[in-house]
C-alpha cells in the first residue's frame, strides 16, 4: 500500500499497524513472546525499536489507514438511507463528534499518565481510572467494571468486523461467479441476465475452512505479510472504484433530500461503523516522537477521513441512485477490470480477517488458558479459535445482509465506544475539579445521542432482519444496468 511507504519500510509500517490494535490487560498476561506486540507499553513491545518515534506525517498516514475498511464501501447506501442532503450533513456531524470524543479520550489518558507516572495508558485503563476519580463511592468501588465494559465492546466490535467480512466475501464472490460467463473486456456493455448460483450462505460456509486456517496463525510476524497484502489490494481497488464513480453523475434533483426516519437509524449505524478507530488513537500518540503535536495530527487526519467519506458516499449515491447496493463493489459493471476489483477486495478482506480476529482472540484465550494446566493450554487455544471463527460464520449466516450487519455492529458497539463512553469519562474525570455547566451539557447531549443511536439503530437493524423472514433480500442481486 502506498501509505506504508511513509514508514521506514513496508514491513515496519505493517508492524506498527498491528501494534496499534491493542486489547486490554488480559492480553498482556499471555506468556507468548508475541503477545507483547499488543501492549502499548514501550518497555514490553518487542517491535518497539523499529516503530518508536514515528514522525507526524507517519502518524497521519497510519491514522488514515486505520480508518479505511469495508465501512467506506457501504456509505453510498447509507446516504440513501439518510437523503442526499441529510446524509452528508449528518456524516460531517458524526465525524466531528467522533474526533471530539477521541480528543476527550487523549486528554483523560494524559491526565492519568501524569498522575500515575505511566508512559502509556490504554482505553480500558483510562475508563477504570476515570471511574476511580468519580465522586460516587459506588462507581469508585466498581471501577474495574469500566475495563470490562470496554473489553466487552472491543470484542463485540472486532467480532462484528469479522462477521461483516464474511458477508462481504460471500456477496462479492457470488457476483463474480454468476457473471463469469458473461464478463467481457467492454466496461460499457449492458448485462441484465446472469447465471444463478448457490445461496450466499453456502458461499459463507465455503470460506470457513480457509478462515479457520488463517486464524490458526498465532505469530504476528507472519500476520504482517497478510496485512501488507491487504493494504495493497484494498487501496488499488478503492482507486479504481472512485475513478469509475466520477465518470458519469446523473441529475441529483431526482434524489430525496431527506429520507424516512426509520432508515436514518441504519445510516447512523453504518456511519459509526466507518469511524470506528477510537481504539487506535492512544497507541498512535504513544509512538510519536513529539506527542504534543498529536491533537493537531488527529484533527487533520479525521478531517481528511471525513472529507473522503462524504465524497465517496455522496458520489456513490449520486452515481447509482436507488439502485445502490450494500457494498458499492456490487454496483460495478460486468467487465474484467471491475471484476478484478472485487477479486482484489476478496483477497484483501481475507487477509484482514486474521488481523481483526487477533484482538478478541488475545483478550479471550489468555483468560481461558490461565485456568488450565500447560498440557491443555494449546488444545484449548485451538478449540477457542475454532469456536470463535465458527461463531462469526454462524452469525453472518443468520444475518446475510451486508447493510444490516454494518449498521448493527456500528449501532451496538461503535456507539458505545465512540459516543457514549468518552463524554461520560470526561465528566467522571474532571467533575470533582469543577466542570463548567456548558461542558456537562455538551457531554450529556453527546452521550444521549449515542444512546439513542444505540437503541434505534440496533432495533431497526433487528426489525429489518425479522421482516426479511425466511426470504431475505440479498444485497448481491446481480443485475447490472448502465
Amino acid at each position: 500500500m502506498s501509505m506504508a511507504k511513509s514508514a521506514r519500510s513496508p514491513q515496519e509500517a505493517v508492524d506498527l499497524d498491528l501494534d496499534l490494535r491493542s486489547p486490554p490487560e488480559s492480553a498482556k498476561k499471555l506468556p507468548n513472546k508475541d503477545s507483547g506486540f499488543l501492549d502499548g507499553s514501550p518497555s514490553e513491545s518487542p517491535g518497539l525499536e523499529t516503530t518508536k518515534g514515528i514522525t507526524a506525517f507517519q502518524t497521519l498516514v497510519h491514522l488514515v489507514k486505520g480508518n479505511m475498511g469495508t465501512g467506506v464501501l457501504g456509505l453510498p447506501l447509507a446516504m440513501k438511507n439518510a437523503g442526499i442532503l441529510m446524509g452528508p450533513l449528518s456524516l460531517l456531524a458524526i465525524g466531528f463528534i467522533s474526533c471530539h470524543s477521541m480528543h476527550i479520550l487523549i486528554r483523560c489518558a494524559r491526565r492519568f499518565c501524569h498522575r500515575f507516572n505511566k508512559p502509556f495508558m490504554d482505553y480500558g485503563d483510562t475508563v477504570m481510572h476515570g471511574l476511580e476519580a468519580n465522586p460516587s463511592a459506588w462507581l469508585r468501588n466498581h471501577a474495574h467494571w469500566g475495563r470490562r465494559i470496554v473489553s466487552f465492546f472491543l470484542i463485540v466490535t472486532q467480532m462484528g468486523f469479522c462477521c461483516v467480512y464474511i458477508v462481504f466475501l460471500a456477496d462479492n464472490l457470488k457476483q463474480v461467479v454468476e457473471a463469469v460467463n458473461s464478463t467481457t473486456n467492454n466496461c460499457y456493455y449492458k448485462t441484465e441476465i446472469l447465471t444463478p448460483t448457490m445461496d450466499s450462505r453456502l458461499y459463507m460456509l465455503t470460506f470457513l475452512p480457509f478462515l479457520v486456517l488463517i486464524v490458526l496463525i498465532r505469530n504476528l510476524r507472519v500476520l504482517t505479510v497478510f496485512s501488507l497484502l491487504a493494504n495493497i489490494t484494498m487501496l488499488t481497488s478503492l482507486i479504481i472504484i472512485v475513478q469509475y464513480i466520477v465518470q458519469e453523475i446523473p441529475d441529483p434533483r431526482q434524489l430525496p433530500l431527506v429520507a424516512n426516519w426509520k432508515t436514518y437509524s441504519l445510516f447512523f449505524g453504518t456511519a459509526i461503523f466507518s469511524f470506528e478507530s477510537i481504539g487506535v488513537v492512544l497507541p498512535l500518540e504513544n509512538k510519536m516522537k513529539d506527542a504534543r503535536r498529536f491533537p493537531v495530527i488527529l484533527s487533520l487526519g479525521m478531517s481528511i477521513i471525513t472529507a473522503l467519506y462524504v465524497s465517496v458516499g455522496s458520489l456513490g449515491y449520486l452515481r447509482f441512485g436507488d439502485d445502490v447496493k450494500a457494498s458499492i463493489t456490487l454496483n460495478l459493471p460486468n467487465c474484467w477490470l471491475y471484476q478484478s476489483v472485487k477479486i482484489l477486495y476478496i483477497v484483501g478482506i481475507l487477509c484482514t480477517y486474521a488481523l481483526q480476529f487477533y484482538v478478541p482472540a488475545e483478550i479471550i484465550i489468555p483468560l481461558a488458558t490461565s485456568r488450565v494446566s500447560k498440557r491443555w493450554a494449546l488444545p484449548l487455544d485451538l478449540f477457542i479459535r475454532l469456536a470463535m471463527v465458527s461463531l462469526t460464520c454462524i452469525l453472518a449466516i443468520l444475518i446475510p445482509r451486508l447493510d444490516l450487519v454494518l449498521s448493527l455492529v456500528g449501532s451496538l458497539s461503535g456507539s458505545a465506544l465512540a459516543f457514549i463512553i468518552p463524554p461520560l469519562l470526561e465528566i467522571s474525570t474532571y467533575y470533582s475539579e469543577g466542570l463548567s455547566p456548558i461542558t456537562i451539557i455538551k457531554d450529556t447531549l453527546i452521550s444521549i445521542l449515542g444512546f439513542v443511536g444505540f437503541v434505534m439503530g440496533t432495533y431497526q437493524a433487528l426489525d429489518e432482519l425479522i421482516q426479511s423472514g425466511d426470504s431475505p433480500t440479498f444485497s448481491n442481486s446481480t443485475i447490472f444496468i448502465q
